[in-house]
Parts: C-alpha cells; structure tokens; sequence
C-alpha cells in the first residue's frame, strides 16, 4: 500500500509539473486560425541594408500579433525574393516596384523571359532613393567624377544590383561595379578597396549611419540633367528626396530618383491572414517605427503607390473596408 501511494503521489506531481511548465509559456497569440499555415518566412535582403532590419522586426510583431511562427530569411534582395515566393520557399516578401514590373512582365535579364506571378500586393513600406556617396576625403566631387571608379552597388539581386547599371548607363557613366552586402561593401569602401557606394534601401540605411558615424562620408547629389535621363531611361523611377538631418552630413534635402517598396504575399495565402497582417501592421505604427524610422511610410494610404502588381483578395477587401481609402482590386 504504502508503494501505491508512493506511485500516485508520483504520478501526481508530474501532472502538477506539466500544468505548471504549460501554464509558464507565454503564448504569442490566441488569434492563429486553424486554416492558416502554422509558420511564415519573409523574403529580406543582406545585412547592413534596411530590408533586413525591417524583416527582423516585422518578424517579431507579426509572431507576436498572429500567434505562429514568423521568421526573417536574409536573401540578395528583390530579385531572390520574388524567386522564392514562386517557388514556394516562402510566403511573404520584399521588394521595390521596378523589380516587381521586370517580373510581372518577365522582362528583365534575370527573368530569362519567364514571368513571375505568384506575389501579390499586400502593403506599402517606404521610398528606396538612391543615395551616390564617397569617402569625404577623395577626390570624388560629383556623380560625374565616378567615371572609371569602383563603384559598391549592394547585392546582385538587390535593386541596387539589377538597376545601378542601367542607371549608369543612362546618364554615361563608365565604372567597375562590385555586388555583395551592404555590410561588406561598407568595410570596403572604408579600406579604400571601393571609390564610392550607390546606397540603394531605405533611410537611414543602417551601413550608411556606420559610415557616417565614422564621419567619412561625402554626398554625390544628381544634377537635374542626370535626373531627367534617368527617368527618360527609366520610367519606373521616380523623384525621390532624403530630407535634411537624415544623416548628420545631410544640411539640405539630398534630391535624387528612388523607387518605391512593397511587401508582398504569395497568392494561395489566406484572405483572412493577410487581413490580419495588415491590422497588425498598421495598428501598431509605434512599434512599426521602433523598427525603424523608414516605417513612417507605412501607412494604408501608400498603398496608390503600387500600380505593378494585383493585390491579394485580403489586402483588396482591407483596403475597401476603409471609407477614406478607396477602390482596390484584387485578382
């Protein structure tokens, strides 16, 4: 009898212990539905750049908000990214517009003719300028001054990567380009192995507050006739201005082209997840911003800005929920 009782009593505390261990685990969330997958990966970008401090911390709230597991994939950019939801790697995902037209349209040399269309439109991020700097104490003045440079333009399947050359090319400038992250190039160009960099992300791009935190850093501003070529090259691009402080070298708005981004959902994905990532991101603008600074875009009118892709059903039905919003269409 008394090992009977010795078993139960056994028996017992470990029922006690795991109510106790379940009871002491946070829950993310109670809102996860049954239908939806049970983890997500966002498409990023390279260390260094702002896709990558941006997925980081969507990651975080989107676990927190939705109550499954999100996770940040670091990738080369858009180009990677928009492969990757084709192939189903993953289900969400970054990018700037002009890449999303070159692969709608399969149209771009990285698309070898084929058209990518499964990424839907879900909400509005922010401006990606491009930002032309150079070590302040070189003998590099001007965007002119760049010719027969080597020039840093981020990873190859970043926007900097895909359109820095062709950018180039409409305003006539010959360099010797170098792809890789943000983060490397940054190291580079501090060790004198690059002339210059094309910072093409968000602002403040995290490696650019590195540079000028190290206070070596010049600001190459285009001249109106290089804008104008750019965009008669480029209609995909756009004016786009970083504004005075941004950077402590920033005195005066810095204007320049950019190209807007998106953040894009596979198609197959739930209406009512998409639903609910956009109330988590823009119900949330402070924790947004936490993230970082360039999330002060982040908001629902932006999202006039996309005029490439179809929005997913569940962003289109968020967005005709909101009388001050609009019509937005869907598949």
């Amino acid at each position: 009898m008394i090992g009977a009782g010795l078993a139960m009593t056994h028996a017992l505390l470990r029922i006690a212990l795991i109510l106790i261990v379940a009871l002491a685990v946070p829950r993310a969330s109670e809102s996860r539905e049954a239908h939806w997958p049970e983890r997500l990966s966002i498409g990023t970008a390279s260390p260094g750049g702002t896709y990558y401090q941006y997925g980081e911390g969507l990651a975080r709230l989107l676990t927190r908000k939705l109550g499954l597991a999100v996770a940040a994939r670091e990738t080369e950019g858009p180009v990677e990214n928009l492969k990757l939801i084709e192939a189903g790697e993953i289900q969400l995902a970054f990018v700037t517009l002009g890449i999303a037209q070159q692969g709608w349209s399969g149209s771009g040399e990285w698309t070898g003719a084929k058209q990518f269309r499964s990424a839907r439109a879900l909400f509005p991020m922010y401006d990606t300028p491009f930002h032309f700097i150079a070590l302040s104490d070189s003998n590099i003045g001007s965007i002119t001054d760049l010719e027969g440079k080597r020039i840093g333009i981020g990873p190859q399947g970043g926007t900097g990567g895909i359109y820095t050359p062709q950018l180039f090319k409409a305003i006539s400038i010959n360099a010797t380009l170098a792809t890789g992250t943000w983060h490397d190039l940054g190291i580079k160009l501090s060790a004198r192995e690059l002339d210059a960099l094309v910072a093409v992300g968000g602002v403040p791009m995290p490696e650019v507050a590195e540079l000028e935190r190290k206070g070596n850093v010049r600001n190459l501003t285009p001249t109106p006739n290089q804008v104008v070529a750019a965009r008669l090259a480029l209609p995909e691009i756009a004016p786009s201005i970083i504004a005075a402080g941004t950077y402590p070298s920033l005195r005066r708005n810095y204007r320049t082209v950019g190209m807007y981004n998106f953040a894009v959902g596979r198609a197959d994905l739930p209406a009512d997840l998409v639903a609910a990532i956009l109330d988590a991101v823009f119900d949330n603008p402070d924790e947004m911003m936490a993230i970082h600074p360039a999330a002060a875009e982040t908001v629902p009118s932006n999202f006039s800005r996309n005029t490439v892709l179809p929005f997913h059903d569940g962003a289109a039905r968020w967005y005709n929920n909101k009388a001050t919003i609009g019509v937005v269409r869907g598949d």
